[in-house]
């Protein structure tokens, strides 16, 4: 197709979230590479990191008589409610998701649902499972939320065997999981595309 075209095309935003707040964080790394795997290869579509260490703990004693909500909170919430669909960056804290990822899940629900009728998709590195109870976790929230995971491909990255996947600063090095990245964002850009047009 023409440049023309392809030009007139709205880019779909990828509102990009980490279940971790540490720096060097493996997860966070992952949502790093898959920007820049899409920036390189997956055209029409943008990964946009939407950072969550500001957000206070839930507290609906925070929000105003009027249905307002502190600063940081409506924020996130605007990053949320403009973005096309949402890339999880999804840690395994005890079997399940870690607290800070499941407090932006509850302030962006919280009157307006930003959530809803969004498609979405997870990729988590972790020791043993590779995150991958946090996922089946995260699925069962976003059934409440309405959000409309991808289902394949899955994407577990088992952090610590080697060789290694990941550098000190928790920069992705393994270039078979930037290819199953890429596979990731491809299937959520067909059905983000798929969604919006119904």
């Amino acid at each position: 197709e023409s440049m023309e075209v392809a030009a007139a095309k709205p880019i779909l935003r990828v509102a990009a979230v980490c279940g971790s707040l540490r720096r060097a964080s493996y997860n966070r790394g992952l949502l790093r590479a898959a920007a820049e795997v899409c920036e390189e290869s997956v055209p029409g579509m943008r990964v946009e990191h939407v950072d969550i260490s500001a957000l206070p703990l839930l507290n609906t004693d925070l929000e105003t008589p009027d249905g307002g909500f502190p600063p940081a909170v409506e924020a996130f919430r605007d990053r949320i409610a403009s973005a096309d669909c949402f890339l999880f960056g999804s840690p395994e804290y005890n079997y399940s998701i870690a607290t800070p990822l499941k407090n932006a899940l509850d302030w962006a629900s919280r009157g307006n649902n930003c959530w809803a009728d969004k498609p979405a998709a997870i990729v988590s590195a972790g020791g043993g499972f590779g995150g991958g109870r946090s996922q089946y976790h995260l699925r069962q929230v976003g059934v409440f939320l309405d959000l409309h995971f991808i289902n394949k491909p899955e994407l577990f990255v088992q952090a610590f065997q080697q060789p290694p996947k990941f550098d000190n600063d928790g920069n992705l090095i393994d270039a078979e999981i930037r290819e199953r990245i890429k596979k990731v964002l491809l299937s959520l850009q067909a059905f983000t595309l798929r969604v919006q047009k119904d």
